[in-house]
């Protein structure tokens, strides 16, 4: 189900709470959420649909991958760059890292981690950072 785009500064504030496998519907709605918005959007954390889990979807160079519970556990290659968001106006500067390791979990809870480089390196930060209350 596409849910509708939260925008309240003080709800997207708040550090996501562990999601488990009984979130799969959200992530389904997160999934459908970003596909309907993949003109102007390509990453999205739960609390950005108005559900404070933590679950992000991505575009992963050109499919769709979602994770659950997602900590970054090492970074390299700081850089500047500025971002847009679904969810506030206008864009803003920020921190990065070209490549980061990511450990989540898949919608059946197995644990994996993975290296990510380049945009979607980004992509995946920003969506974190939504998750730790943190607004770019």
């Amino acid at each position: 189900m596409v849910r509708p785009i939260q925008k309240d500064v003080i709800f997207l504030s708040k550090k996501a709470v562990p999601a488990t496998k009984a979130d799969i519907s959200v992530a389904d709605d997160l999934l459908d959420t970003l596909r309907a918005h993949a003109h102007e959007c390509v990453g999205m954390a739960a609390n950005m649909i108005g559900v404070n889990k933590s679950i992000i979807a991505f575009d992963n160079e050109g499919s769709y991958m979602e994770m659950f519970n997602p900590k970054i556990v090492s970074h390299f290659g700081e850089y500047e760059t500025e971002e847009n968001c679904l969810s506030l106006t206008g864009s803003r500067k920020t921190k990065r890292y070209q490549m980061i390791t990511v450990r989540y979990q898949t919608r059946t809870m197995k644990e994996k981690q993975d290296v990510f480089v380049g945009f979607t390196a980004e992509i995946i930060q920003h969506e974190i950072d939504h998750l730790n209350g943190i607004i770019i």
